[in-house]
């Protein structure tokens, strides 16, 4: 008798059959299951104004490509940064903390750069999308922590990393090398150094410019793209532009560092105005430059891009805010917690999903990012976050999104102030923990202009009760004059 000829055999053949099958059949579900989750790009801006992108109301700067980009996707008009300045606004991006939560509440401005690094214990959003199967690089400004720190990009959950890991580094767009991972890339730049230091970093002006930071950044996006088109991706492209080289402008006078001022040339502008809104142009047609290439490899209709800016628009390049009124119609800038210092421009483009042409009124900010990507990605977000998706607006579904109860910043600099958006209402309190509370209505009064608190003594009670609420004390992070 042959071995198939006997029944016995014959039986333990088929359950070997099907176990061989089952064995094969969990890593083609998985395949098929990673081949339909979008790939995720957020673009984030530094230093960019409400008011600066033509589709959000500028009218002497042209953005073309980002204005096209809204007109095909949704204007998100109630989206907030993190913070008003850099790093705890991107700690709150990565992590989905609010600033009362968060490990990194503030520039370390020279101290200790380790309150600046992210821990080990820290969940970030890149973590979560490779854990859900997804290729992760950073491409850019990362200041979270320095290359050999617990807060390094590669050890915070992304797979490529390309750019500064430090803020001052991040300064000057012709630096003398770039971080490839974790080795220097030298560049061809000579850089006179500022006694200016940072964390053991000294920032300066270049002497000899020949590769500008942010053209690297779109061309290894591109090929981070280009190389990754046809597995699940997020690529965290944070852009230095429209940042100053606050060096640059100490040693100069001008620190709007772009290789040429473009279309404003023959303006009859100041160099340092030129070169603001020079900046500004050339990201625009960058990011029209990165949207075309999903396109072309046709993967727009899976492709998830979001556009915003870190906090308010700065004056420290030494150019003139009246030229180009940043903030729009809002009050303040970066370092205030007015809303023109934490209400950012932000477009979400996702064709075929997000509706062309639309906007949103939802109250959202950077902390949802990390809980939009999970639902996203199919996976939980992790726990103890403060976050929200708002994956149901750009959907359509307005019915079922949820809402925050409140959105909370605080800010340790200048003598520290608090802040929080509830509703229609928005609140300030400065100094921090005791001092007086503004009370605005923004739905009447969007360029907060009348303080309301006498008026409405049940909503400023309302908003100390949140404020309290949302502070946990952090031995790192102490009000400073």
């Amino acid at each position: 008798m042959s071995f198939l000829s006997s029944p016995r055999n014959c039986c333990l053949l088929t359950v070997f059959s099907l176990a061989i099958f089952a064995l094969c059949k969990d890593p083609l579900i998985a395949e098929d299951e990673l081949a339909r989750k979008p790939n995720l790009i957020f673009i984030l801006a530094d230093d960019l104004g409400y008011g600066d992108l033509g589709c959000f109301g500028q009218s002497v700067i042209k953005t073309p490509r980002l204005d096209r980009m809204a007109t095909e996707g949704m204007r998100m008009t109630h989206f907030y940064a993190g913070n008003t300045v850099c790093a705890p606004s991107r700690s709150v991006l990565m992590t989905g903390q609010h600033m009362g939560h968060t490990h990194v509440r503030g520039n370390a401005s020279g101290g200790d750069m380790m309150i600046q690094s992210l821990r080990e214990e820290d969940v970030t959003v890149a973590e979560v999308l490779k854990n859900a199967g997804y290729a992760t690089a950073l491409i850019g400004k990362w200041g979270l922590g320095e290359v050999h720190q617990p807060g390094s990009p590669l050890r915070q959950g992304f797979d490529r990393f390309f750019g500064y890991a430090n803020q001052v580094h991040a300064h000057n767009y012709y630096p003398e090398f770039l971080w490839d991972n974790n080795k220097k890339m030298l560049l061809r730049n000579v850089v006179e150094p500022s006694e200016r230091s940072y964390g053991g970093f000294v920032g300066g002006a270049a002497v000899k410019r020949i590769d500008y930071s942010h053209d690297l950044f779109i061309d290894e996006s591109l090929k981070y793209i280009e190389s990754h088109h046809h597995e699940p991706f997020f690529l965290y492209l944070a852009l230095t532009a429209p940042h100053a080289n606050n060096e640059g402008t100490r040693m100069t006078g001008d620190g709007a560092e772009v290789p040429d001022y473009g279309i404003y040339a023959d303006e009859a502008w100041p160099s340092q105005d030129k070169g603001q809104a020079a900046m500004i142009t050339r990201m625009d047609g960058d990011v029209g430059r990165l949207l075309d290439r999903l396109v072309e490899l046709e993967i727009d209709e899976n492709t998830l891009v979001v556009f915003t800016s870190d906090n308010g628009p700065h004056n420290e390049a030494g150019h003139h805010l009246e030229r180009f009124q940043p903030s729009g119609k809002l009050r303040g800038i970066k370092r205030d917690l007015y809303e023109g210092g934490i209400r950012v421009p932000t477009i979400a483009w996702w064709p075929g999903t997000v509706k062309a042409g639309s906007s949103t009124d939802h109250l959202s900010y950077f902390g949802d990012w990390i809980s939009t990507a999970a639902e996203l990605a199919g996976v939980k977000s992790p726990k103890g976050i403060d976050s929200i998706s708002f994956a149901p607006t750009l959907r359509g579904q307005s019915g079922k999104q949820l809402q925050h109860r409140y959105l909370y910043w605080e800010f340790y600099e200048k003598g520290g102030r608090q802040a929080v958006r509830f509703g229609d209402w928005k609140a300030i309190r400065e100094p921090m923990f005791d001092g007086p509370v503004q009370l605005y209505n923004l739905a009447d009064d969007l360029s907060e202009k009348s303080n309301l608190a006498s008026e409405y003594p049940s909503q400023v009670k309302a908003a100390i009760e949140m404020m309290d609420e949302a502070h946990v004390p952090h031995e790192n992070w102490k009000v400073r004059k």
